[in-house]
């Protein structure tokens, strides 16, 4: 089996930004995915909700090969797991926790990093054993709620923030202690050319090195 977790740890370790690619169509995966390497972006998730979206993991994952790991966003039920192993993507990303989706994910070496909002939904995904707690929406908590997590969370369970991301607010929940972001509207909406896609990557970047000062 592909060493899917290895290849995402490294990208989370070098930049952990997800670039949330909504919407996004398949004749754009590929300027979109050459866009944001460029900027330093590896990680990308296309949710489930985006139109083809099988076929725009497939085409990112093929075109991006050794210069980006690709993911499955939007994930609610089990049963799509294989269709998007055989597409290409090597992590799934949820809204919710599902026990499910996630054991689905682990049987086929995947990494999962489902949604939770509450103390009770995070222990019991740490319990199943998932790899990222997803803290959504992030809207509606705050990096106050982030801090007061992280309190009584193990310090090497990763949780990445996703939710309302940009570079204008992505240092205070860094501070607060978010271990990665998921950037969304922000980043990417559907339609708009690779080129602002580009400087929206790049400025996101900068915000995030200047978060680690």
């Amino acid at each position: 089996m592909t060493d899917h977790k290895s290849a995402f740890d490294a990208a989370f370790a070098a930049m952990p930004l997800i670039a949330i690619l909504r919407g996004i169509r398949p004749e754009e995966a590929e300027s979109v995915g050459t866009a944001l390497t460029a900027a330093g972006l590896t990680l990308m998730e296309v949710p489930l909700n985006s139109p083809q979206a099988p076929v725009s993991i497939e085409h990112l994952a093929r075109h991006s090969r050794t210069q980006a790991v690709i993911g499955a966003g939007t994930v609610t039920q089990a049963a799509h797991v294989p269709e998007l192993v055989a597409a290409g993507a090597r992590f799934l990303v949820a809204p919710s926790f599902s026990v499910a989706v996630v054991r689905a994910g682990h049987s086929h070496g995947l990494v999962t990093i489902p949604g939770v909002f509450t103390p009770t939904e995070i222990f019991a995904a740490i319990d199943c054993g998932v790899d990222i707690i997803k803290l959504f929406p992030a809207e509606g908590a705050s990096p106050a709620v982030l801090r007061a997590l992280r309190a009584v969370v193990r310090p090497d369970i990763r949780i990445v923030v996703v939710g309302g991301i940009g570079a204008e607010n992505l240092q205070e929940w860094r501070k607060a202690g978010a271990s990665g972001f998921g950037i969304g509207s922000w980043l990417y909406a559907p339609g708009r050319p690779a080129k602002d896609v580009e400087k929206q990557a790049r400025n996101l970047v900068s915000a995030y090195l200047e978060s680690n000062r």
